[in-house]
């Protein structure tokens, strides 16, 4: 977060900042399903079979989201989740975005 006296923007979030982790980290938050799979994921934010991968590892990684491996019948699934962690961070994140466009606003007045 800034301060709000020395008018010094945020800093943000490295992981959360780059667009497609961003774009992943809304999209499973914004669902109604605690899991998302990874197929849905790559259809629905029109991102490659290998990006999505490694955007989800960096998430991974960093413990924002939680991935889950199994098969469906015969073929194999992979689960996405956003974790509290996740869900902390990304909260964090919108709200350094605001205080950023806020001081941006009170700039330019």
């Amino acid at each position: 977060m800034r301060d709000e006296e020395s008018g010094v923007p945020p800093d943000f979030d490295k992981v959360i900042h780059e667009r497609a982790r961003l774009r992943i980290l809304i999209y499973l938050a914004s669902s109604h399903d605690a899991e998302l799979g990874f197929t849905d994921i790559k259809r629905d934010l029109a991102m490659t079979a290998g990006n999505l991968s490694i955007q989800l590892g960096t998430l991974e990684e960093a413990g924002y989201i939680q991935l889950r491996k199994t098969y469906m019948g015969k073929k194999p699934y992979t689960g996405a989740s956003l974790t509290l962690a996740g869900k902390s961070a990304l909260e964090r994140y919108l709200n350094e975005m605001e205080s950023m466009l806020t001081l941006l606003r009170a700039g330019r007045k």
